[in-house]
Formats: C-alpha cells, structure tokens, sequence
C-alpha cells in the first residue's frame, strides 16, 4: 500500500527512528524548535527511503563536519544504527541537526 507520502513501510521505519530521536534528545535535555523538527523529520523520511531503497547519498566530504561535537555525532550515529544499512556520512549530515538544536537551550 502506498500513500501520497511515500511507502508504508518508509512511514512506519520514520516513525519508529523518530520516536527514538525524541527519546535520545530528550535525555539530553535538547529540544529543537517547531521548524528544527519539521527539517529533522524530513531528513529521517529521506534517510528511511533510502535505507529501503538503497539509494545513495551524493558524495560527502568528513571534513565539512569538523567543527560538530562528538555528542552530537555520537547520537547521529546511534540513530543511523536505528536503520541498520546506512553509511557513516548518514551519520555526519544528521549531527548538525542535533548541533543546531543544542543552541536553543
């Protein structure tokens, strides 16, 4: 079954890794702002699609991310081994939504 969102299943494997980002932001204390969470979710939607479909991230340079916190790193990590396929530059994109959230305290 499909729906004009996507696929099920990509809805169903969003909604589970989202569900854990909010309990790993939340024992951390971040809490990102109304448009930090429509982009965050948008980013695990594509993450999710991917993760099903084998698509492949464009080609992404480590060294962009220097300046992101091991924290945020760390969590970015635990939620890409949420979907159990993705490459470590799923990781390195995803951190700087944790980063820019962590301002907001």
């Amino acid at each position: 079954m499909v729906n004009e969102a996507g696929s099920t299943e990509t809805t169903l494997l969003t909604e589970r890794v989202l569900a854990f980002i909010t309990r790993l932001l939340k024992n951390r204390n971040i809490t990102p702002n109304a448009v930090q969470e429509q982009m965050l979710a948008s980013h695990v939607r594509a993450m999710a699609h991917r993760s099903l479909t084998g698509e492949p991230l464009p080609e992404v340079e480590e060294c962009l991310f220097d300046e992101i916190s091991d924290d945020s790193l760390e969590m970015a990590k635990e939620v890409v081994e949420q979907f159990g396929n993705l490459p470590i530059e799923e990781a390195w994109l995803l951190s700087v939504h944790f980063e820019v959230a962590k301002d907001n305290l």
